[in-house]
C-alpha cells in the first residue's frame, strides 16, 4: 500500500506543478522576478519529485488501496497539496511567516478564504492568481482531477473519489470512474470560463476576472482587491457572481443530467428544491429586514441577493459589511453557515441533504406520535425506503456540531472573546472564511496566535473532507506509530 500512497502523491504534486505554471506564466509576463523565482522552484521540485517516484518504483506492482488506504491517500494528498500551495507564497516573499504562508494555503485549497493578508492590492498579480486558483483546484476536489487525467493502474479510484466528495450518497454518472471525473471537470471548466468571459464583456480586467472566477466556482472568497467584489462598484459584475455562487452551490451530477437531456428528474431532485427554498426564504427575510434602513430598493435587493449567496455557497465574498446590519439579518446569514449547499458541489457547510433528512425523519416522528400504528417512509427524490440514511446523516451532524464546540473552545482558549470563537469556528470547520465581530467580512486572520492558526488549519482540512477523511488519517498515522513502537521492542 505505501508505494501505491507514494504514486497518488507524486500524481498530485505533478498536478499542482502543472497548474503552477499559470500564475508563472504571468508572472514572467509582467515580469514579477520575485515571483518567477517562487514558481519556477516550486514546479520544477514538484515534478521532480513525482519523476523519482516514478523512476524508483517503475518495477513495482501497484496494489489496490482498501477503504483505510484511500481514506489515507485522499487525506495525505489534500496535506502535500497545502504544503506545496504554501511555497510560493513563502519564496516570493509575499507571505514571510512559513505558519501564515501554510494558513493561506490551506485556506486557499480548502475554499474557505480566511485571508491573513491585510493587503491583497500589493502582492504580484501571479501571486493572486495562484491564491485563487487554489480556490478552483480545491473546489471539485484534486483527486477527481487526478482520476480524470491519469490512470491510476487499478488503485482503486472510485475508493478515491468516494473519499473525497462531500455529501451522503455517492456514485458514478457514468460506467467507469474516470469518464465520471472528467465529465464532472468538463462541466465545472465551462462555467468557469463562461463566467470569466462574461466579466471581460462587464470591462473587468483579465487578472482580476482570472481571479474572480476561480474563486466564485471554487466558492473560495479570495479576491485580489482588499474590498472583495465590492472593490469593482460594478453591479452587473455583482450579479454575475451571484448567480455563479449560485450554480456553484448546486450539486454537479445534476448537470450532467441537463446536459445529456435527462431533465425530467432534475426538479424532483429533493436536495435541489430544498436549496432553493432556503435561498429564496433567507434572501426575503434579509431584504425585508434591511429595507428599512434606506440604502434603496436596488441596493438591497442586490446586496441581500448577493450576500446570501455568498454565505450559503461558503464562498465568503462581500459587497457590504454584513456584520453592521440589522442583528436579525446577521441571524439569518449565520443560520446558512450551518446549513451549507448541496452535496456533489463545490460549497461547504453540512450540506442541505442532510439536513432535510433530518427534517423529513422529524416529520416521520411526528405522525408516529398522533397515528402510532400507520406506516411512514422518508422519501428522496421519490424513492421510498431511504430511513438507512438517518444514522449516518445523525452521526455525520453529532461530529460536525463536536468539531464546531472543541474548536471553538480552543479559539477561546487562545484569546479569542466568546461570540468570534463561535463565529470563526463554523467558518474553519464550514469553509466559509469570514465570521462575524472583530474576525468579519473585512478583517482578516492575521492577528491570530500562531497556535490558533495551525489548529484552525486542521479545522478547514477537517471541514473541506468531511471529517471522517482526516480521523482516519490520523489514526491511522497513531496505528502505524504503535506498529513501528512494537517492532523497535522486539
Amino acid at each position: 500500500m505505501g508505494v501505491s500512497l507514494l504514486r497518488v502523491f507524486s500524481y498530485i504534486l505533478a498536478l499542482a506543478g502543472v497548474a503552477s505554471s499559470l500564475p508563472f506564466a504571468i508572472a514572467l509576463i509582467y515580469n514579477e522576478q520575485s515571483a518567477i523565482w517562487a514558481f519556477g522552484v516550486s514546479m520544477l521540485s514538484s515534478i521532480a519529485f513525482a519523476l523519482i517516484i516514478a523512476f524508483i518504483y517503475r518495477k513495482v506492482e501497484t496494489k489496490t488501496l482498501n477503504i483505510r488506504g484511500a481514506f489515507m491517500a485522499v487525506g495525505g494528498s489534500w496535506i502535500f497539496l497545502s504544503l506545496f500551495g504554501a511555497l510560493p507564497l513563502y519564496f516570493s516573499g509575499a507571505v514571510p511567516s512559513v505558519t501564515d504562508a501554510i494558513f493561506e494555503s490551506v485556506s486557499g485549497i480548502t475554499t474557505t478564504g480566511a485571508t491573513i493578508i491585510p493587503d491583497v492590492e500589493i502582492l504580484p498579480r501571479s501571486i493572486n492568481v495562484w491564491r485563487c486558483e487554489m480556490h478552483w483546484l480545491g473546489g471539485m476536489g484534486v483527486i477527481a482531477l487526478v482520476v480524470a487525467l491519469v490512470p491510476l493502474l487499478g488503485m482503486g479510484g472510485m475508493k478515491l473519489i468516494q473519499a473525497e466528495t462531500t455529501g451522503p450518497e455517492k456514485g458514478k454518472l457514468t460506467a467507469r470512474i474516470t469518464n465520471t471525473a472528467k465529465v464532472l471537470w468538463f462541466i465545472y471548466l465551462g462555467f468557469t470560463l463562461a463566467q470569466f468571459s462574461l466579466l471581460l464583456l462587464f470591462d473587468m480586467e483579465v487578472v482580476d476576472a482570472l481571479c474572480l472566477a476561480f474563486s466564485t466556482l471554487g466558492t473560495g472568497g479570495f479576491s485580489s482587491r482588499n474590498a472583495s467584489v465590492g472593490a469593482f462598484m460594478n453591479p452587473a459584475v455583482e450579479w454575475v457572481t451571484c448567480a455563479f455562487m449560485i450554480l456553484g452551490s448546486i450539486n454537479f451530477a445534476l448537470y450532467y443530467r441537463f446536459f445529456t437531456a435527462r431533465v425530467g428528474g432534475i426538479w424532483r431532485d429533493t436536495e435541489l428544491r430544498a436549496f432553493l427554498l432556503v435561498v429564496m426564504v433567507a434572501f426575503l427575510c434579509v431584504t425585508l429586514v434591511q429595507l428599512p434602513t434606506g440604502e434603496g430598493v436596488s441596493k438591497t435587493l442586490r446586496d441581500s441577493a448577493f450576500h446570501v449567496s455568498s454565505i450559503v455557497s461558503s464562498t465568503g465574498f462581500m459587497t457590504a459589511d454584513y456584520t453592521a446590519w440589522r442583528p436579525a439579518a446577521q441571524i439569518v446569514l449565520l443560520i446558512l453557515v450551518f446549513i451549507g449547499g448541496c452535496s456533489g458541489s463545490t460549497a461547504g457547510g453540512v450540506k442541505v441533504i442532510r439536513w432535510t433528512i433530518l427534517f423529513k425523519q422529524l416529520v416521520n416522528e411526528f405522525h408516529r406520535l398522533v397515528h402510532p400504528h400507520g406506516v411512514y417512509t422518508l422519501r428522496l427524490n421519490g424513492q421510498p425506503g431511504r430511513e438507512t440514511l438517518v444514522p449516518f446523516v445523525a452521526s455525520f451532524i453529532f461530529i460536525y456540531l463536536f468539531s464546531v464546540a472543541i474548536t471553538a473552545f480552543v479559539g477561546a482558549l487562545a484569546g479569542l472573546p466568546t461570540f468570534e470563537a463561535f463565529t470563526a469556528s463554523l467558518s474553519m470547520i464550514g469553509n466559509v472564511g469570514p465570521a462575524f465581530g472583530a474576525l468579519g467580512p473585512s478583517a482578516t486572520y492575521i492577528g491570530i496566535p500562531a497556535g490558533l492558526k495551525w489548529w484552525y488549519c486542521l479545522a478547514m482540512l477537517a471541514g473541506r473532507l468531511e471529517i471522517y477523511t482526516l480521523l482516519i488519517l490520523i489514526g491511522s498515522m497513531f496505528s502505524l506509530r504503535r506498529a513501528l513502537g512494537s517492532q523497535a521492542a522486539r
